[in-house]
């Protein structure tokens, strides 16, 4: 099953309507199952409701062979500890999707990782649900140290701007 989930601040007509199109041209296929918020756009190649419970949402999760999602950091943190292949489509503020494009920083970091797929635009979902079938997830490797080191190098430039007095 492939998971489809937008959150649930923030209508994303855009990627729903884009993953129902994938469906209807046979761009997608097999069973597919979406969590899509309040939404004025209604699927009509895949079963959806607007909001899970939370463990209905997790079993989704789990049972999911590859998820299809928003850029939010719950899910894709989801993702990567069960190790689902994700591909994201980032909520943007010139569409009315969310309140700034903070999405868009965190897609290229996770891409650049090879953490997920990204579809900048809902033209380039068809390209990349083709390589969802194959993708491999680069896994998520806990480094301590650097946060340290970043966290000292902050602090290191307040005291030199005066902020350790």
């Amino acid at each position: 099953m492939i998971f489809l989930t937008v959150g649930s601040q923030f209508p994303f007509d855009r990627l729903v309507r884009a993953v129902d199109e994938a469906f209807e041209s046979g761009q997608l296929n097999g069973e597919m199952y979406g969590q899509i918020g309040e939404t004025s756009y209604q699927p009509r190649n895949f079963r959806a409701v607007p909001y899970m419970e939370k463990q209905a949402f997790d079993d989704c999760i789990q049972k999911a062979s590859a998820i299809i999602s928003h850029a939010g950091m719950g899910t894709i943190s989801m993702a990567l500890d069960r190790n689902k292949p994700l591909l994201v489509m980032p909520r943007l503020k010139r569409h009315g999707e969310a309140v700034n494009d903070h999405q868009m920083a965190i897609v290229r970091k996770f891409e650049e990782l090879g953490h997920m797929l990204v579809a900048y635009d809902a033209d380039e979902l068809p390209e990349k649900i083709r390589r969802l079938k194959t993708f491999v997830v680069t896994k998520r490797a806990a480094r301590p140290e650097a946060v340290a080191q970043r966290i000292a190098e902050f602090l290191g430039g307040l005291v030199g701007r005066g902020g350790g007095r």
